[in-house]
């Protein structure tokens, strides 16, 4: 749905009160109504204990609860798109942009921020980083490098680092990686093969839980199963649009966001 942002329980002291636990050794932000609750079965049995302190109600520290909050947490959306040489890159990469512009409009009033990876020839790009800015991914959109070769374990490290990054300048950012691909590299960082490399790199995605979904962009009669292979390792799933525009990919991300 349109303007949704991901809910997410949080420890810190903001966010709407939903529920409470015991509280254990935490004794900070204390559901004073629901520790009332636990206490009260057990007032009967303290009376003693009450008529000797002269008090009105006896609370124990097991009785105390603690406040389960959640708040509504901005989304990190972050595209990583295979840009090498295809009979469908230009296609792809105006899918890409509208989709970006689409969802940035429709963040404005929010804090979430959208970013575009492209990998090509030897190297993956950051070619917008995450903003919540029309003006800025409309100049970086503008002209977007493609062709060559297919480095997609490159693409999948940068995307692992940028996530990385915001973790630590936006710890309660919710990732979420959209991977245009056919799921077939060509091109490694180190010695291993393509394939490997790649597949290597998505298994630390899954490790750190980020979620992500896969578009698959090769064409049915010749699809090996590629994509799917490393959207398992990934963790996620693996859609075929059966039309890439932007209003599908829009509506991908958004489908995903909500659950």
């Amino acid at each position: 749905m349109s303007g949704r942002r991901s809910r997410t329980r949080t420890d810190r002291k903001h966010g709407r009160y939903i529920q409470a636990r015991p509280a254990g050794d935490r004794l900070d932000d204390i559901a004073f109504d629901a520790t009332l609750r636990a206490a009260a079965p057990h007032q009967l049995g303290r009376e003693p204990e009450r008529d000797a302190n002269h008090l009105a109600y006896s609370i124990h520290k097991g009785d105390l609860q603690r406040k389960v909050r959640v708040r509504k947490s901005a989304n990190l959306i972050l595209f990583v798109v295979d840009a090498s040489w295809s009979m469908a890159v230009a296609e792809r990469m105006n899918a890409t942009k509208g989709a970006i512009m689409s969802l940035l409009t429709d963040a404005y009033q929010r804090r979430d921020r959208v970013g575009l990876i492209v990998f090509q020839k030897d190297r993956a790009q950051l070619v917008l980083p995450p903003t919540n800015s029309v003006t800025l991914a409309k100049k970086a959109l503008a002209d977007i490098p493609v062709g060559g070769k297919t480095p997609l374990a490159a693409g999948l490290y940068l995307a692992l680092e940028v996530f990385k990054r915001e973790q630590i300048s936006h710890p309660d950012v919710m990732p979420l990686m959209i991977l245009l691909t056919d799921g077939a590299g060509n091109v490694s960082m180190t010695n291993l093969p393509p394939q490997d490399e790649a597949h290597r790199i998505a298994d630390q995605i899954n490790e750190a839980n980020i979620r992500n979904v896969t578009i698959n962009m090769e064409h049915a009669t010749f699809d090996q199963g590629l994509a799917q292979l490393l959207a398992d390792r990934l963790g996620g799933p693996c859609y075929t649009l059966a039309e890439l525009h932007a209003a599908a990919l829009v509506d991908t991300v958004r489908q995903e966001l909500d659950q």
